[in-house]
This record gives structure tokens, sequence and C-alpha cells, in this order.
């Protein structure tokens, strides 16, 4: 039987809506209970039975989608697992692919194999038929999986590139670069058929899309190259002609509020952004560079959630004894790594934790990347001398019972929070060093006294962002000779001819790196009697040997090595990551 005939002999919608109910119950996936409740909901609100049952977490799409399949004998494809090929689901285009809720999975010579959502929707078949210039075989695919599948093949770089185009012929016609029509590129009607909006709303699109962190702009001598950040990693994502440099720069300076005739010193600024349904906050940062101005810009999402701590990949050891500094009535706990490590994640974290109507917490930070209910949050301004230390000062007479000071970035911000920590409050910061070994000797050359880091700083936590093996296109992997080395270095002799080393190919969710998402490698210095009496003395050297017994295995290192040997990531992921956080 092929995929049209069982289509085509399928019952009438309200025949089929209660059949796919039975059949969901005789596969004991639904209860005739809840059959029924979905049933009466579907009457009164005219919604699908298939939507009322999702919607109120009866049965999953994908229970659907291969009850259905089983029963019209086609197959059903999970595209969470299928290999897609671009070029092939590109048959139809983007719009296309939304309207008929289909996508063109393969190219059979005779025929085309399309995954649908709905496999009783025949006009759709008939048109797509059409549309295609051959008959189609059908199989089921999830709604969910559908749009997102979409969103990544009909990715925004051929739009990009076609703006920036269109930028640059608007420019051409103007005959010099510098002439920009202000007017046109104001919050008005006319803004939104700019092309120069178009290309910086379709640049933002992407990289949501694309899941990127930040946005850099980068004009060259011979092209303007616009790279997103994603997981930590630099991606080119356009090359165009450098002469729309100017105009992109100024039409972003516009929407931050920057000064659009100043183009010898760096400004920074705020932009908010819409994409979708989604809103974004933008800090952006210019800086004068021999082609032009450098544009880097880091995506905030507006209404994304605050990763709760257990979600960080923090080891429960870890967690627990983080958990339980964070009781404490006062004192200092330290976060640290480099910029991009996840220090703020990990800190807002915390906050989630200790936010409770009992207790006043204020913050001052640069820049106030998350906004929490019941917080006092104050964001740092230089330009008008409102730095971390002024800000510092005046949180004292405001009653706190906990403080998050974005960054000890000099001696005075630090002495000041180690004299709030003193004073009874609870102090959260963060501090660029490599290992939480190292941070109380940082505070020693910033001037804090030994025996003031001694009776204040309760605890410092280190760490990193490691990339995980994107798991569509995981495969073996045999590691080099030097690879091999370095394990056995940090496995202390241990065995390893069992470990199973894996690697990403690159696939088309990974966009071809063999890396999706990333999770975090901790380490965790608490204050022992040990260690305060060898920070008292200030002797930074002692402390760092008692301090790394006091680890044994349970740095950063290791624990990047641990994800190794579990096959979540690779060999060359966690030497990276060990560089870094060992300087």
């Amino acid at each position: 039987m092929t995929p049209t005939v069982a289509v085509a002999a399928a019952p009438k919608a309200a025949t089929k809506a209660v059949a796919l109910g039975d059949l969901l119950v005789g596969q004991g996936l639904l209860t005739p209970e809840r059959l029924i409740e979905a049933l009466t909901e579907q009457k009164r609100s005219g919604r699908l039975l298939g939507r009322v049952l999702v919607e109120n977490g009866f049965v999953t799409e994908e229970q659907i989608a291969r009850t259905l399949a089983s029963q019209l004998q086609v197959p059903y494809i999970d595209l969470r697992r299928y290999e897609v090929n671009n070029a092939t689901v590109r048959a139809l285009s983007e719009m296309q692919a939304r309207r008929f809720r289909g996508l063109v999975l393969e190219d059979r010579e005779d025929t085309y194999l399309v995954g649908m959502v709905d496999p009783f929707d025949l006009r759709a078949q008939d048109e797509l038929s059409a549309l295609l210039k051959r008959p189609v075989d059908v199989a089921l695919i999830t709604n969910e999986q559908l749009v997102q599948t979409i969103d990544r093949v009909f990715r925004k770089t051929e739009l990009i590139g076609e703006f920036a185009k269109e930028v640059e012929r608007e420019i051409d016609s103007d005959d010099q670069v510098q002439i920009v029509d202000l007017s046109a590129l104001d919050d008005s009607v006319q803004a939104e058929d700019a092309p120069v909006v178009r290309l910086l709303q379709t640049v933002f699109d992407d990289a949501v899309q694309a899941r990127a962190s930040d946005i850099h702009i980068e004009p060259q001598e011979k092209k303007l190259v616009v790279r997103f950040r994603i997981d930590g990693v630099l991606h080119s994502q356009l090359e165009a002609d450098p002469k729309i440099a100017g105009a992109v720069v100024v039409r972003l300076k516009l929407m931050a509020g920057l000064d659009i005739a100043e183009k010898r010193l760096p400004q920074d600024g705020r932009i908010a952004v819409r994409s979708g349904t989604r809103r974004l906050d933008v800090r952006m940062s210019t800086m004068p560079a021999q082609h032009g101005e450098s544009v880097v810009m880091r995506i905030l999402m507006r209404e994304g959630e605050l990763i709760d701590l257990e979600k960080t990949g923090m080891p429960a050891a870890v967690l627990a004894s983080f958990e339980r500094v964070l009781q404490a009535p006062h004192g200092i706990v330290l976060v640290t790594g480099p910029t991009g490590s996840g220090k703020t994640t990990t800190l807002y974290g915390a906050l989630q934790r200790l936010n409770d109507p009992g207790v006043k917490i204020l913050t001052c930070e640069d820049p106030v990347e998350y906004r929490i209910p019941g917080l006092i949050q104050v964001q740092i301004n230089e330009k008008i001398d409102l730095g971390f230390a002024r800000v510092l000062r005046s949180f004292l007479r405001q009653d706190p019972d906990i403080l998050l000071v974005g960054e000890i970035r000099d001696q005075e911000t630090a002495q000041i929070a180690v004299r709030a920590a003193m004073t009874g409050h609870l102090v959260l910061s963060t501090l660029h060093t490599n290992d939480a070994v190292s941070t109380p000797g940082r505070l020693l050359d910033m001037g804090v006294p030994g025996y003031m880091i001694s009776s204040t700083v309760l605890a410092v936590l280190s760490q990193r962002l490691m990339r995980l093996i994107c798991r569509y296109c995981i495969e073996p992997y045999s590691p080099r000779p030097d690879e091999l080395e370095w394990v056995r270095h940090y496995y202390a002799g241990g065995e390893i001819a069992q470990a199973k080393f894996q690697r990403g190919k690159g696939c088309t969710r990974c966009n071809g790196v063999g890396y999706t998402g990333r999770t975090g490698v901790f380490e965790m210095v608490e204050m022992t009697a040990p260690l305060a009496a060898a920070i008292h003395g200030s002797d930074p050297r002692e402390f760092e040997r008692v301090a790394r017994e006091q680890l044994g295995r349970n740095t950063v290192a290791h624990r990047a090595l641990d994800l190794v040997l579990a096959g979540e990531t690779t060999i060359a992921e966690a030497m990276q990551v060990v560089i870094s956080a060992e300087g």
C-alpha cells in the first residue's frame, strides 16, 4: 500500500479524531478517562483532538505521530536523528514548507519523500506534487521537529547577503559612503523599508536562531566580516563589501543612542531589539580600528529563564558545598574564571536560591544582564563616576543582607567588599584568576591584608565552560599519541584501555562543528583552618600548596577529563579548557 492510497482511504476528520483517541487508548498511551476529558474539551474549544491531548500533557507529539504512522502503514521519521540534506529540503521554499507543514527529505528520482505533520491533508499533498512536478511519498513527522528543522535549514545567511548587496547598491547610488539618509532611518514606517534596517534585523534574527551569544562586525581592508560566537567559538557568517560598514555602524549607533559623529573614541551602549516574539537586550561596544569602527554586540535574552545551579553541570559534592557556604550569615564567596566562563550565570543561580522576602539583596553590575524581581539592581556607569567602589559604599547605608558585586577590579573595591563582609554582610563577587587556589594571592596583590582575607573569604569557586559532542553525529575516535599521553598524565596512571573516546563528525544540527551546547566544569576551595593560617601569614605559596592537597582530583582539569572518559566531550576540547585553567 502506497502512502497516497493509505491517506486517500483515511476516514473523515470527525471520525479520524475519535479513531486517533481509540488507537492511543488501545496502545496503552492514553486512559479512557483522559480521552473523554480531551474529547469534551475539543467539543468546547473546537481545537483538534491531537492538539488538545498534547497541550494537556496526556501524550506527546511523537506518540501521536508513531501511532498514526503505524495505522496508515507509512514511515515515521525522527528528524532529530535523520541526516537532513539541506539541498533536498530547499526543493521547497521556506514559506511553502511552513504553509504545507512538510519537508522534502529524499529525492527518489521518480518521486519525492515528503515528511508531513498531517497525513490527512490531501489538498496539501496534491499541491506539493504539482509544485515538485512529481508524485510524493508521505512520511510522518512531528510539528515541533518540522519547525526546528525549517529554522535550521533556512538560516538567514543568504538573506543577510542579499540585504548587504542592497545596502551596497543604495550607497553606490549616492556615490559616497558618508551619505546616509538619517531621516529615513528613524523609527518610522520608512525605516522598515530601509535596506540597512532589514540587514540588521535579519542579522539579529539569524543570531538568535543560531544560539549566538555575540555578534562581531569587523571592517577589514577589502571586506566587512560578520561573525557569530556560538558555544564560545567564533563562526564567520558574512563577508560583504566594506563600503557598507559606515551605514551599518551609523544605524547601530542611532539605535544605541551613541554619538554618530564620534569615530575616534570607543563607545558603549545598549539596544532593545525584537526578534520574532522574543525581546533581546543587546550590549554594544564600538572600537575605532584601522579600517573603520569594529562593533561587538552581546545578546541577552530578555525573557530567558535563569539557569538553576543544578543545571550548570556542577557535581553533586561541589553543589552541596556551594549551597552550604551560601547560607553563611556573612563572608565573601568568590567565583573566578576568564571572560565568558559562566561566572555571572552561576552568581544569578546563587541569587535565585537566596532571594526571599525576608532578606534584602542589592547588586551592582556592569551590565545588569538579567532582571530578578525582589532585588535592587544598580547599573554601573563610569561616565558619571558611578563605579563599583562608590556604589558599594552607598550600599552599606541601605541596610542590606546580601550584596553582589559584579566584579572586583581594583584595590578600593576589594577592600570595601572585605569590610562589608566583616560587618555582617554576605558578599558575592567575581575575580579574574586562572584557578581557585591562586585567588587569595590575587587579593593580597590588591592590598587586602592576609588576616582580613582569612577571616572573610568563605570559598572560591573556579569554573570553565566546555563544549559537548553533538549527540546526532557522535562517533568513536582513536586519539593521537600526544592526546593519549595527555590523558595518562591527568589520569594518574589509571587504566584507560576500556575508555571509549568519541567526537562529533559534524552534521546539519551542529553546523558541521561536531559540538552542540556547553556544560560547566568546576573546582572549589573552602577556607579551612590550615588554609586560613597560611593566608593569615600572607604566604600565598603555602596557601596554594595546602589548597592543591585539599582539592586532590577535584580540579577543573580532572573534571574535564571525566567528561572525556564519559564520552561527553573530546580530548581536544578538554585540553583547551585545561590550558586556560592552568594559564
